[in-house]
């Protein structure tokens, strides 16, 4: 656990100093794109954040493998030099499609086709589902069942972190609480199934993962001065699902400690890539359901994401942010203990399950809050005197009024006390 925590700390230092290079010469040379009108930022921010990133986990990679001979159990994560390799190429690949994109604007069939390249690499090189731990049961017995499963997921995961990358801090803090949840899972995963061999791939690229978001986002913090733009994001995304996937690979399905009288343990390792995606994975298929049906393009951007709903139901920029952390720690950490409690403390898996319900009531009532708000102000319009002063204060909030459309933003509203003296004011003039 230890050097997992210097990798990761390699990886947030490298990144950190990176950012703040790539920081000041973008703005030096001027490289930020204009404000598109989905953009919620109102001044141009320089998208390059990627890049510090990348370079972060590479460097981070370096020194583990520099270390290897002098540790054994770390020795055999790199003992497959062509997989590594393979995953650090598709990193960089993608990147560089990411920062194109960035600065010039790429149409969605040239990134559509840089990701499947990127994901083909990592899935020729090994890194594939070759089985699914269903209970006991191995799912997958083609080779190429395995490679197109392999490739599609990691599109899919790529492009719905992607997706979801429209604040400040979202990206970022998201894959933070994700990976870390991930991490934990599976390095007692693996040490619960193969006690001497608790080093393993998808938990350093977990780790990784985690170092690069938390020294990358001090500069991405609302108001954010770094963007990690489509090159972060799909990296991101990548390599989230490059872990998802190697945890297959290390955990046989047939082991004794998935195979158990409670079946909810037994589907944790499928389960848990799910529950760590559950919003990007939400927002995305809402996304493309949206476009399909209005007869666009799934890749076609638009300002319907889950988090512009959050901002046009009422919710401040770091509420929107924060809610998102919480949905996704609630996912991510209720499924993880379905595993843990059991496997650890002894405790029956019903106690994660009322985690899992009692923090999605939660979620959901904090989500909801502003239009509870919303009605309530609804309703003192319409109870409200035609002429009194607390009809015009709540008239931007009356549906059935055309000043309804004046104010996005409840706190934009102007309170039904400075209203009445404005008026009283005017009647005294």
């Amino acid at each position: 656990m230890t050097l997992f925590v210097v990798l990761a700390l390699i990886s947030a230092l490298v990144t950190f100093g990176l950012s703040m290079l790539v920081y000041r010469l973008a703005h030096r040379y001027k490289l930020y794109p204009k404000i598109r009108a989905r953009d919620v930022h109102t001044r141009p921010t320089p998208r390059l954040g990627g890049i510090a990133m990348f370079l972060g986990i590479v460097a981070a990679f370096g020194v583990a493998w520099l270390i290897s001979a002098q540790f054994p159990p770390l020795k055999i994560i790199f003992d497959d030099p062509a997989q590594i390799l393979a995953i650090l190429g598709g990193a960089l690949l993608i990147v560089l499609i990411g920062v194109a994109d960035d600065i010039w604007d790429l149409d969605w069939m040239t990134k559509l086709a840089g990701q499947f390249l990127a994901a083909g690499l990592i899935a020729w090189k090994g890194v594939q589902v070759y089985a699914l731990p269903l209970g006991g049961v191995t799912a997958i017995g083609s080779s190429w069942i395995s490679l197109i499963i392999t490739v599609f997921a990691i599109v899919l995961v790529m492009n719905a972190i992607n997706f979801i990358d429209g604040l400040d801090g979202l990206v970022a803090g998201v894959a933070l609480i994700a990976n870390g949840v991930f991490f934990l899972y599976t390095y007692l995963l693996v040490q619960q199934t193969s006690p001497s061999n608790y080093f393993n791939l998808a938990s350093l690229i977990a780790a990784l993962l985690v170092g690069a978001c938390v020294g990358f986002l001090p500069l991405n913090w609302h108001p954010a001065r770094l963007f990690m733009g489509d090159a972060g994001a799909l990296l991101i995304g990548l390599l989230m699902a490059t872990s998802a996937i190697a945890v297959t690979t290390q955990v046989s399905p047939a082991s004794p400690s998935l195979v158990s009288a409670e079946l909810m343990p037994a589907f944790i390792p499928i389960i848990l890539p799910f529950a760590v995606l559950l919003v990007p994975l939400l927002d995305f298929s809402l996304a493309v359901f949206r476009r399909l049906r209005a007869g666009k393009s799934p890749f076609s951007a638009d300002r319907k994401h889950l988090h512009h709903r959050l901002l046009d139901m009422g919710h401040s920029h770091l509420h929107a942010v924060l809610i998102f952390y919480g949905w996704t720690a609630v996912a991510s950490i209720g499924c993880a203990l379905f595993f843990i409690l059991p496997a650890y403390f002894g405790l029956p898996a019903w106690w994660a399950a009322v985690f899992l319900v009692l923090g999605l009531i939660a979620c959901t009532a904090v989500t909801l809050a502003p239009l509870s708000k919303r009605k309530a102000l609804e309703a003192a319009s319409q109870a409200a005197a035609p002429d009194s002063p607390d009809a015009a204060a709540t008239a931007p909030f009356d549906p059935l009024d055309e000043a309804s459309e004046a104010f996005d933003d409840l706190d934009a509203v102007p309170s039904m006390a400075n209203t009445a003296e404005n008026q009283t004011h005017k009647d005294q003039s």
